[in-house]
């Protein structure tokens, strides 16, 4: 199938919003990958001079332009799949991520995280990343692998929607911050507007489940997708598929009402692809199923579900 390259500009970039009137900055058909420059930070949270980090070309360009707000993410997009429409469901195949910088950054910031109360002063650290052995190194010493994947990920919303926030994630995607969705990972997200219009960015080298500070190691990355159409499918939140697991999501301000939705689109999961009553689905979730609390600090919290693939028959 045809491949595309998308390089991160001020004029194929976005910061901090969806709508569904955005014009898509490229079209694509079903089934075309395209290689996608993704690109992360803000004036503020740059490396001073002389820290012997360097700053991407298009990260500084896109700085460089200071045309918005600085109130969210910097996404990549929109891209348009001919022929979807609304009902259907774009499945995005991630198929590679690489670090797009040898750094990135970790921020406290007052007020936001999940223990505001807590911590009352802004704390940055720059983090070096060895992209060879693909790891970062923390200021104290320890060192992590690499689990590279992007914090959002997300198609236009509903037109009714207007102009939203990229913080938060809803039925669109977005903001969704699951570290399940790596590399060799797919998305399946419902379609609200002809052609889809699929944005990316806000690039995590690594995250744990959670991401409680507010941020995980923020960097540039540059992901390889692959984009299928499923028609007239009715599909109503994000889910996800990982190469071991199926993944359901809840997303709500309510982490008990998060966890319900994840815990119903399960369910609704299982009897879709088994000849499972709801009952029967429902207890095989509470045998089965790990429900993970995805993220907690984006007004919109995230629980996701994980069934291990080969369980269903």
């Amino acid at each position: 199938m045809p491949a595309h390259t998308l390089r991160a500009t001020p004029e194929t970039t976005r910061i901090g919003v969806f709508n569904a009137s955005f014009p898509p900055v490229l079209t694509i058909a079903p089934g075309d990958t395209v290689q996608v420059e993704c690109i992360s930070g803000r004036p503020s949270v740059m490396p001073p001079e002389g820290s012997g980090f360097t700053i991407p070309a298009a990260l500084k360009a896109v700085i460089e332009a200071n045309r918005e707000p600085w109130l969210g993410h910097i996404m990549t997009g929109p891209i348009a799949i001919a022929g979807a429409e609304p009902g259907d469901t774009l499945e995005v195949r991630i198929d590679r991520i690489e670090p797009g910088a040898d750094w990135g950054y970790n921020i406290i910031r007052p007020l936001a995280g999940t223990l505001p109360e807590d911590f009352h002063e802004t704390h940055l650290m720059h983090i070096p990343v060895d992209r060879d052995r693909r790891v970062c190194r923390l200021p104290w010493g320890t060192e992590l692998a690499l689990a590279p994947f992007f914090g959002v990920m997300g198609v236009a919303p509903p037109p009714a929607f207007e102009t939203i926030t990229s913080i938060a994630p809803r039925i669109h995607g977005g903001n969704l911050d699951n570290k399940e969705l790596q590399a060799g990972s797919s998305l399946f997200l419902p379609v609200h507007v002809p052609g889809a219009n699929f944005s990316v960015g806000d690039g995590h080298g690594v995250q744990g489940d959670g991401e409680v500070c507010v941020s995980a190691l923020e960097m540039c990355l540059n992901g390889t997708f692959t984009f299928r159409l499923h028609k007239a499918t009715g599909q109503a939140m994000p889910r996800a598929e990982t190469p071991t697991h199926y993944v359901s999501m809840g997303i709500n301000e309510d982490l008990d009402q998060a966890m319900k939705q994840a815990l119903r689109e399960m369910i609704t999961f299982i009897c879709s692809r088994t000849n499972l009553a709801r009952e029967q689905a429902y207890a095989f979730c509470s045998l089965a199923v790990d429900f993970h609390v995805t993220q907690t600090v984006n007004g919109e919290k995230g629980v996701h579900g994980l069934l291990r693939k080969g369980l269903l028959f």
